[in-house]
């Protein structure tokens, strides 16, 4: 295993402050995978000189930023093209090679020609100092190549090289990346014991990833560890740490350390709140969550979407959908733009609470404002609406907008969203329409319920259109047994429009599905030996 000594660093005593210790014997490294490329590609541009001197305390500055590539992001300094071309000459110059093309070759590779590509250099000896082996071994993580990485890591002494705090720290980020913070607790131990000392980014993504496997004690262990040594905390690592205990539950310590955090140096951010505002909400004290948003706005913090959705969510949880349509309207008053999951937790909470109208409201206004509605959502706020409708009849016209636009974009309806639908247009006296998707139902495959075979049946008997409602029963399937009602309205009709034989004829068809009737034939009753199957 690693062996390397280095000399210990000794901080000065510490004081709670609001900006990032970055100490000179420790790497930059950070915790999402684009930041990570950039930290590690902004190196394959600088000159040899820069590399060796800067390759472990290396801090980006602002003028560096991301322009695409081919296959792969590359994070570029903002040169002329002159210096950029002598930049990658230099670096090729030491190497052998082109860091693009490295990059281009095992990042974007599938995983059989990464193992190809390593083997590789390891084969050719490319790989001469740590610094170069730090930069394949950040490539491989980058690439969520976990496997690759730990056999490369495992390889170290056939390179003939000594890992850096660098190397430590990339190990470190790669188990917690793989979610083993264990693992990488073991890492950070073994570089304390060989003198290396992590920045606080470093101990932040360690903390974060014990946060998220509700291990607080040890997240609360990497802590006092990181402060021992002199380690300053960051705001980024208290949000850590907040988020841990809210996901346990104790969101009254959440609180409790929030308020300690104000009384220091460290001045909360919007997300300090937002993560607190989230634990008050998911234990259904919403209020209290609403409280921190007010207090967030008088320190001059600006809520962002995700702060609002937190509310919708509180909100949905504890049955209050429509008190979220009067924060969506602050939201817009305090420019503060929603976004899509703003919009689809409102009306989920409103469809689920049964405020179909408001629920509609939100659906038009996602609509015009060019969001695609899911069709889990779209079917049940159709269904929200036909049952509505029994008591609303102005509904019908939105049934029809919102069921029309469904198939316009072959969202698909359900089975039981054809069965509300079609019993809308019925009790619209859309009788036509219903029949049409009726017969739209079965092509498509469903199977409709006998209440609806039934509920046309009777409308159109009431229509007087008996006809149409006769080839209704050549609709269904014969596997479904039509009901004693279907067979009992179309004899009604039948005898009342005085067709003797046709009545007869249902009435046998209903005996050969083994159905029988109350409603009889008026002039040939089955007892008379005088009727034919209708088939």
């Amino acid at each position: 295993m690693f062996s390397c000594q280095a000399p210990l660093y000794h901080p000065a005593s510490s004081s709670l402050h609001t900006s990032t210790l970055l100490p000179a014997k420790s790497p930059l490294i950070f915790t999402s995978n684009s930041t990570q490329q950039a930290n590690f590609l902004i190196f394959a541009t600088l000159p040899t000189s820069t590399q060796s001197t800067q390759s472990r305390n290396y801090v980006p500055s602002p003028e560096f930023v991301a322009k695409p590539c081919s296959k792969v992001t590359f994070f570029l300094p903002k040169l002329n093209q002159v210096e950029l071309q002598e930049n990658c000459q230099l670096y090729q110059d030491k190497t052998g090679r082109k860091f693009q093309d490295f990059l281009e070759t095992v990042v974007a590779a599938p995983t059989s020609q990464k193992n190809e590509a390593v083997d590789k250099f390891q084969r050719e000896g490319r790989i001469q100092t740590i610094s170069e082996f730090n930069h394949l071994l950040m490539a491989l993580v980058t690439a969520d190549e976990f496997e690759l990485a730990s056999k490369l890591k495992s390889n170290l002494s056939s390179f003939a090289l000594a890992p850096d705090s660098w190397t430590y720290s990339i190990l470190m980020t790669c188990y917690c990346k793989m979610n083993d913070p264990k693992e990488a607790k073991t890492v950070l131990d073994r570089m304390l014991e060989n003198g290396f000392q992590p920045n606080v980014a470093t101990f932040t993504t360690l903390i974060n990833s014990f946060c998220q496997n509700g291990r607080l004690q040890d997240a609360y262990a990497v802590f006092d560890i990181m402060t021992r040594i002199g380690r300053e905390p960051t705001i980024n690592t208290y949000n850590c740490l907040l988020k841990g205990l809210c996901y346990v539950g104790r969101v009254e310590a959440a609180y409790d350390l929030l308020m300690n955090i104000k009384k220091s140096l460290i001045k909360p951010d919007i997300y300090t709140y937002t993560v607190v505002m989230d634990g008050f909400c998911k234990v259904g004290r919403s209020n209290e969550a609403l409280e921190l948003l007010d207090e967030a706005l008088d320190t001059g913090l600006t809520p962002n979407a995700v702060t609002y959705n937190t509310l919708f969510n509180g909100y949905f949880k504890e049955g209050r959908p429509l008190d979220g349509i009067g924060l969506l309207q602050q939201m817009k008053e305090r420019n503060c733009k929603p976004d899509y999951i703003s919009y689809s937790t409102l009306l989920h909470g409103l469809l689920k609470w049964g405020k179909t109208k408001a629920a509609l409201g939100i659906y038009k206004e996602m609509v015009g404002l060019g969001f695609q509605v899911d069709e889990r959502m779209t079917n049940t706020l159709m269904r929200g609406l036909c049952k509505s409708l029994r008591k609303e009849d102005e509904l019908l016209k939105d049934v029809h907008e919102v069921f029309e636009k469904m198939k316009n974009e072959d969202c698909a309806i359900y089975s039981c969203t054809y069965d509300l639908v079609i019993e809308a247009f019925c009790n619209g006296k859309e009788n036509e329409k219903a029949f049409k998707i009726l017969e739209e139902m079965i092509r498509t495959g469903y199977s409709p319920r006998t209440f609806t075979f039934n509920v046309v049946v009777r409308e159109l008997c009431r229509d007087g259109e008996i006809d149409k409602a006769l080839s209704v029963l050549a609709l269904i399937h014969k596997d479904r047994k039509a009901s004693r009602i279907t067979f009992n309205i179309l004899i009604n009709e039948l005898n009342r429009q005085g067709r003797s034989l046709d009545a007869c004829s249902v009435y046998g068809l209903a005996v050969k599905r083994g159905v029988v009737p109350q409603r009889e034939p008026k002039k040939c009753r089955p007892e008379q030996g005088f009727y034919e199957l209708y088939s």
